[in-house]
């Protein structure tokens, strides 16, 4: 990020006019996917050496318990056992965004924490959950495009239209208020991207609902603790990127740590930033490399 990026960004948060899209690096009480994907691997005898993968990890871990809501309550209940971020905590991201006057945000996590924020706040959040496992070949309606994402928010989905006082957060992986919602095994990932491409791709229901839609074409992303090397990152931007004129596309930031590098050779580390720079330029993203308490440090401090 150079100083324009920087200018862009303040300038848009404090008049409400980019939508956050939050992933697990942005729960900092919570352990990372790599921590919770150790932790199963172990209580249920993991027999192969990528214990490190979540998704692969818990489709083992689902032929054991044979009852996936089961299993997805479990989860839920480890994550729950964690302490609860402070929503005055100047460190926390959802204690900074819940400030600004921002109408739809995006969350990967399970988690409630951004709800709690706002509610600190005195607003009032909407909280909705993707509904990931619908069949999406069924009942034959009018595509949704962009030109259709202007309407009203109540015209399909029962949302309230997003304003500030009252936002929407808009759970893409599910919630642990609903522990069914989630998406965490394989066959989980699989039947979520299989599904956003089909609605993509056919005159089936759409996944999104028209404010979510509307928030991830019209308004520039703010990615934060969110890797974009993720496959459902990718379905969702590069289906949204086609349909978006090219006269409304918009700079996006991403926040983001450093992957791991390998020791040799030695200038690996500068290789790797010039490739991630190069890669999501190309995406029309500039990049933050840090964490999230990091970045919401440089954006206290650029607001004074």
């Amino acid at each position: 990020m150079d100083e324009e990026d920087w200018r862009r960004l303040v300038d848009q948060l404090h008049k409400g006019e980019c939508t956050p899209f939050l992933g697990a690096g942005a729960s900092l009480t919570l352990p990372t996917g790599t921590t919770l994907s150790k932790i199963f691997a172990a209580r249920y005898g993991y027999p192969f050496t990528d214990d490190h993968n979540l998704a692969r990890v818990m489709q083992y871990t689902e032929s054991v318990v044979r009852d996936p809501v089961y299993l997805k309550g479990k989860v839920c209940d480890e994550l729950q056992s964690y302490r609860r971020p402070s929503p005055h905590d100047p460190a926390n991201p959802h204690a900074l965004l819940a400030k600004f006057p921002l109408q739809t945000f995006l969350t990967t996590n399970y988690d409630d924490f951004l709800v709690e924020a706002l509610n600190a706040m005195g607003k009032q959040p909407h909280s909705a959950i993707s509904p990931w496992q619908m069949d999406t070949t069924g009942g034959k309606k009018p595509r949704t495009t962009a030109s259709h994402w202007h309407r009203d928010a109540t015209d399909e989905v029962g949302l309230p239209e997003p304003t500030a006082d009252r936002p929407l957060v808009y759970h893409l992986h599910g919630s642990w208020h609903q522990p069914s919602s989630l998406v965490l095994t394989e066959s989980d990932y699989l039947t979520y991207l299989v599904n956003m491409v089909d609605a993509a791709a056919n005159d089936g229901k759409h996944p999104l609902p028209i404010p979510v839609l509307r928030a991830m074409t019209f308004h520039p992303l703010l990615f934060i603790g969110y890797s974009l090397q993720d496959w459902t990152f990718r379905v969702l931007f590069h289906g949204l990127a086609r349909s978006t004129p090219r006269s409304n596309q918009r700079r996006h930031v991403s926040v983001q740590m450093m992957p791991e590098v390998s020791v040799s050779p030695g200038d690996a580390a500068d290789k790797a930033r010039r490739y991630l720079t190069h890669y999501l330029n190309g995406w029309n993203i500039s990049i933050f490399l840090g964490t999230a308490s990091e970045f919401c440090e440089q954006i206290r401090r650029r607001m004074g």
